[in-house]
């Protein structure tokens, strides 16, 4: 019971550190999808 709480709090910290370090990636992302759709619209 116990090793699943920690193995559940692990997880979350790693998700969450996941996610804080692709937020300054979302404006990129997005300018990067952006063009894609651009060029490939005639």
């Amino acid at each position: 019971m116990v090793v699943s709480w920690i193995a559940a709090v692990l997880c979350t910290g790693v998700i969450a550190a996941l996610v804080w370090f692709a937020i300054p990636l979302v404006p990129a992302i997005a300018t990067l999808v952006g063009d894609t759709l651009r060029a490939t619209s005639p």
